[in-house]
Order: structure tokens, then C-alpha cells, then sequence
């Protein structure tokens, strides 16, 4: 079946659709009943089915790939790797399982999990899973405040941290972190779950409170932990997103639907059967970590790689020697990572066989041109942008290689996956825009299987957050994209990501992609900032390729006629200024608004998730010393 018709069916015969992919799962009770929209938004999929997360990515693989590799965790900071067949994982899950019960944990209660991206995190996650917790992963690292938030919101029975995390061979204590936090919280778990990886050496444990993780794992050894069988519409797992009022909407999912979403997209999107390997870099504290790191390669009998530590240490050949020695299939980054890499040495891709290696997916991010124009020459593989949000939990705009691969547009993640109504709407009046129009992506309702069910304990958040913004009942992306002739989708970037020059209406996203064009340009930002007599203007911080040549000075200058020639003197940036690195968060996206609040010389805000702080240091210095190009 080819993608037209595939797509086609879901929108057309939506319930008759997934009624097939439900299949591609194991349940304990059939569905009774596959769509109930009787109260929109909210939709129940599969509903009366019973089914288990953790089943189906662990005990049904036991009959055919029991000595299959199912995870391997990689860690190039501490230079240990962990290797684990779906039998090891089965009997480290089990026991993973009998140690939170022994902590009285049972179904329907929140763990929230505050570790690295290590074995024990997967471990964890399957865990919750099997027996009918809710598991909230936490960012490792997160600020005390940031975490204070989530576990006020989720209100867990346990926390599971590590001593430390580490990043760039530097160790990041967590137990201070998670101490602050649970000192500030007015829910504190009763118990703290500790797996002290011996990089925090001076570690103290809070009597009745802490426990370490070492000896029940060693008492709990070889128990098995019978699957807690879940309604398809009971919550999984949460996982918190920034919100605009300040605290963040905990984003719930479901069992059933978001099974059956991973498998649909491990096979068809991703072009993983079981067997073959999936190596995604993603923290597993994000979305695509829980649905490409361990659920979605798990759940389609794959081999997962799980990776902590940069993409340039021991050096920018790491990533493409693991893909050789694990012979993955299809690898899963950002296109913040494969920017940072653009900027080394193009020798480093060389150095490894990549024959095995036949997709590269990015995502969290729009990708520009000019990085995709690179990769895809360096790596000869098609490169796939996908676009989807936390909510969606999966691709919801993608190419499908596992049915089909249609033309890859360099600047659009591609087609709507199946079962996303998807629209671009004029932002006033709420209608249709035709092609090559600008308009805001919206998805009609019902959203398909996978996709958040509410906000965790508020209702009518999710309801204000995601259907409120239109007359008519739809999901608001709020984002701004264009649609082609072809239906190809292309992000312009948030709609509250605007400049408004002189009237002028501008998205950042074009005026970065303009600049990101100059071959010199590894990665740019734009920022509007405020101005007496346009109101904003364009500020531009980019960073250069090591092998830049004529000088930050000529190559600003020529970044600023690209602007003028591409999109006309209304979009010339104010001023360029050339930096080292720009302030992004741990999942790799840009902070635009910290970056505007320092241009302007105000407080840049909550830096709790600013993975290099060395980062503001640098802006800071370039707008003391001046611009390299501009006023």
C-alpha cells in the first residue's frame, strides 16, 4: 500500500484503519468499541481493550528474539557500555517492578524519574509500565525549581534519581538538585529511589527518606512481577511541557492508542522491523526519548542505542563509528546536532561504514536548508525532517519510507502522518488559506491514537490551551506554516515568534533560513528587538564553520545582503553579531527569548533548562564589544 492511499483510508475510514493497526499489538481484551468521540475534544480510542506498555515491549518478544539485543546504553562519558538482550531486560524490568512495589507502588500512582540517559531509566520507565504506574521523566539536571513544579502537579508516590549525570566529561550532582526540590515542594514523595552511578562521592542519604537502589536490587533479584492489564484509555506516563501561565501542563497519554501509534510509526515512518537497530540521540526526558529511545524500537521487536555524552567527545567520529558497529538502520537527531557537527571536520563522516545506514530523521526543531543540503551530501542518505510536538507523541508530519518515499523537499518535514486532519487557517478569520499562503497549522479532532488525552488534572486547560484559539473546534499548533502546491508542509517557526517591523509582519524562522544559507553560517538566531521608529527590527547572532575564511566582519556583512536580496530591505537585520555558540535548551532548541531579554538589558529569565551557560557569557560579551555588522 502506498502513502496516498495509507493516509487516505485513516482520514476516510478512520475507525475501519485503526482497527488494522490495532493489531499490530497484543491485547488481553479486544477493543470493544474503536473510536468514542461522543465528547469532543476528548476522544477515547480502543476503548474496553486491556493492554500493558512494558508486554509489548518485553515479554512478547520472548518466544522469537529472547537472545535479540534489545537496548544497548552507551555512555562515552564514563566510557562504559551496557549491552542487554529482551531476556535481560525482562529479568532486569521484573526486578525493577518488585523493588517499587516493595516501595508501595501500585497502579494509577506517579513515579517521577530524574536520571540521565543510563539503562536504569529504561528500566524504570518498563517498570511503571508493568504495573500500572504512571511514570513522569523529569529532564536529569532540570533546576530545583523546575522539578519542585512537576512533582507538586503529579503528586508521586516515589522519585527515582541518580547521584549524578554527566556532560562533556564534567559531573552534575543531582542529589542537591533533587534535596532544593524536595525541601521546596508541598507534595513530596515519602521515599527517594537513589542509583548512585559513584560519580558523587560525597553523597548523603536523608534517613527513612532515601533509599539506595544497589540492595533491593540484589533482595528482588529473579522475581517476576505479574503485567497489571490497563483499559486502553488509563493513563501511561506524563510529561511536562512549558506552559505560558508559568506552570507547566502536564501532558498525559494513553495505553492503548500510544501502543498502537509506535508500532504503526516504528514500521511505516521509521522503517524498523524487529531485528534491525534504531539509534536515536534524543535524552529520554523528551518525547521522542520515551517513544524512540524505549518504546517505539522496543515495542517493534528492534534493537534500541541509548546514548549519554556530546556528539563531538571523544570526537565528532563517535556517532557514525556507533552506527558502524551496531549496523543501524535509522538513526533519529535534531537539527541542532548535525549543525554543531557541520561546523568540524567533514573527514570525521568518512571514517566509518555507513552502508547499513539508511534514514536519518531530525527533529524538535525546524531544519533548515542549508544544514540538510550538508548532511545529505555527507552522509548519501535520504535525511527525513519530521515535525511533531510533545502532545502529538509521534511524527504528525513526516515522510514514510516504510510504505513509500516520496520526494524529500529540503525545508518541509513533508505530508501529514495518518490520521492527522491537518489545516492551515488564516489566523483572523479562521478559514482555509490556499497554497503558498501563510496561515496557522491547525488538526481537526478527533487527534489520532498517540496523541495527548488532557493535561494532567485539568480538563479545562487542555481545552483552553489547544482547542480555544478559533471559532471552530480545532488543535492549534501555534505555529505558522505554508502549504505547496503538493501539500507539502513547510514551519515558519511559533506564531508568537513574529517581528512586527513597521507594520511589516516577519518569522524569524525566514530570516534565519536566509542567513543560515551563507555557506559560511553554521547556525543562525534571529531575535526582534524593540526600536522607537519601527516598532522591532531584526537582530541576528550567528555562529561560523571552522573553515569560515574572510572574517566575521565580511562574512556578516554579506549575511545581511542575503537578507535584503531574499526578503527585501523591509527584513535586513539591524545588527549581526558573530558568537561562538548560541543558548539552547538540553533538547537542543534555541533560546530565542532569553537571547532577546539580554539584547535589551533585561533579566533573561528561567534558565533552568539552558544546557551551556558559557553560552550567555558569550552573547553577553559580543553585545558589549558591539556588532559586527549593522548599527
Amino acid at each position: 500500500m502506498n502513502y496516498d492511499e495509507f493516509y487516505r483510508r485513516s482520514i476516510d475510514q478512520p475507525e475501519l484503519f485503526w482497527a488494522e493497526q490495532a493489531r499490530l499489538i497484543h491485547w488481553d481484551t479486544p477493543p470493544q468499541q474503536i473510536l468514542d468521540q461522543s465528547h469532543p475534544p476528548f476522544r477515547r480510542w480502543f476503548v474496553g481493550g486491556t493492554t500493558n506498555l512494558c508486554y509489548n515491549a518485553v515479554d512478547r518478544h520472548l518466544a522469537e528474539r529472547a537472545d535479540q539485543l534489545a537496548l544497548v546504553a552507551i555512555s562515552t562519558e564514563t566510557g562504559i557500555t551496557r549491552e542487554f538482550s529482551y531476556r535481560q531486560l525482562h529479568g532486569e524490568v521484573n526486578t525493577f517492578a518488585a523493588v517499587l512495589q516493595s516501595l508501595g507502588v501500585g497502579k494509577g500512582d506517579r513515579v517521577v524519574i530524574y536520571l540521565p540517559n543510563i539503562a536504569e531509566a529504561v528500566f524504570a520507565m518498563l517498570a511503571c509500565a508493568r504495573i500500572g504506574a504512571i511514570h513522569s521523566v523529569v529532564f536529569g539536571g532540570f533546576a530545583a525549581h523546575n522539578l519542585a513544579l512537576r512533582i507538586d502537579d503529579a503528586q508521586p508516590k516515589l522519585l527515582i534519581a541518580a547521584d549524578a549525570g554527566m556532560r562533556g566529561g564534567k559531573v552534575i550532582p543531582y542529589k542537591p538538585l533533587v534535596d532544593a526540590a524536595l525541601n521546596e515542594a508541598s507534595a513530596p514523595p515519602p521515599h527517594v529511589l537513589m542509583i548512585n552511578r559513584g560519580l558523587a562521592p560525597s553523597l548523603s542519604y536523608q534517613a527513612g527518606r532515601d533509599i539506595d537502589y544497589a540492595p533491593l536490587h540484589q533482595a528482588h533479584l529473579g522475581r517476576e512481577v505479574p503485567v497489571t492489564w490497563l483499559e486502553s484509555n488509563e493513563p501511561s506516563y506524563l510529561l511536562y511541557t512549558s506552559g505560558t501561565t508559568g506552570k507547566p501542563k502536564g501532558v498525559q497519554r494513553d495505553v492503548g492508542g500510544y501502543a498502537v501509534a509506535m508500532a504503526l510509526s516504528i514500521r511505516h515512518v521509521f522503517d524498523i522491523a524487529p531485528g534491525q537497530v534504531m539509534f536515536s540521540t534524543s535524552d529520554v526526558g523528551w518525547a521522542v526519548g520515551h517513544s524512540y529511545n524505549v518504546y517505539g524500537p522496543l515495542i517493534g521487536g528492534a534493537t534500541s542505542l541509548l546514548y549519554e555524552g556530546l556528539p563531538t567527545q571523544p570526537d565528532p567520529g563517535i556517532w557514525w563509528r556507533l552506527c558502524e558497529r551496531y549496523r543501524v538502520r535509522t538513526m533519529f537527531s535534531s537539527p541542532t546536532a548535525i549543525r554543531v557537527l557541520k561546523k568540524q571536520d567533514e573527514s570525521w563522516l568518512r571514517q566509518a561504514d555507513l552502508s547499513r545506514l539508511k534514514w536519518l530523521f531530525l527533529a524538535g526543531e525546524p531544519l533548515d536548508e542549508p544544514t540538510a543540503q550538508w548532511i545529505t551530501d555527507a552522509l548519501g542518505v535520504p535525511v527525513i525532517d519530521n515535525y511533531w510536538q510533545t502532545e502529538t507523541g509521534w511524527p504528525a508530519i513526516t515522510l514514510m519510507p516504510g510504505l513509500d518515499l516520496k520526494t524529500v523537499k529540503f525545508g518541509s518535514p513533508g505530508l501529514p502522518a495518518p490520521g492527522y486532519r491537518m489545516k492551515v487557517i488564516d489566523e483572523s478569520h479562521g478559514r482555509e488559506v490556499p497554497a503558498g499562503v501563510k496561515g496557522v497549522l491547525v488538526f481537526e479532532p478527533p487527534l489520532p491514537p498517540g496523541c495527548l488525552t488532557t493535561v494532567w488534572g485539568d480538563d479545562a486547560r487542555y481545552i483552553r490551551s489547544y482547542f480555544s484559539h478559533f471559532k471552530e473546534l480545532l488543535y492549534s499548533s501555534l505555529d505558522w506554516a505554508i502549504r505547496d502546491e503538493d501539500g507539502y508542509t513547510f514551519i515558519l517557526g511559533r506564531t508568537d515568534d513574529v517581528i512586527n517591523v513597521a507594520g511589516h509582519r516577519l518569522g524569524t524562522r525566514e530570516i534565519e533560513e536566509s542567513v543560515a544559507s551563507h555557506p559560511a553560517v553554521a547556525e543562525a538566531a534571529v531575535i526582534g528587538m524593540r526600536d522607537e521608529l519601527k516598532g522591532q527590527v531584526p537582530i541576528v547572532f550567528a555562529t561560523l564553520k571552522q573553515d569560515a575564511g574572510d572574517g566575521t566582519g565580511a562574512v556578516a556583512k554579506a549575511m545581511q545582503q542575503r537578507v535584503v536580496d531574499q526578503l527585501g530591505g523591509v527584513a535586513k537585520p539591524s545588527r549581526i553579531y558573530v558568537v561562538n555558540t548560541l543558548p539552547k535548551t538540553r533538547s537542543g532548541k534555541l533560546l530565542r527569548r532569553s537571547l532577546q531579554a539580554l539584547a535589551e538589558q533585561r533579566d533573561p529569565g528561567d534558565l533552568s533548562t539552558l544546557d551551556d551557560p558559557a553560552a550567555l557569557d558569550d552573547i553577553r560579551r559580543a553585545l558589549e564589544r558591539g556588532p559586527d555588522q549593522g548599527s
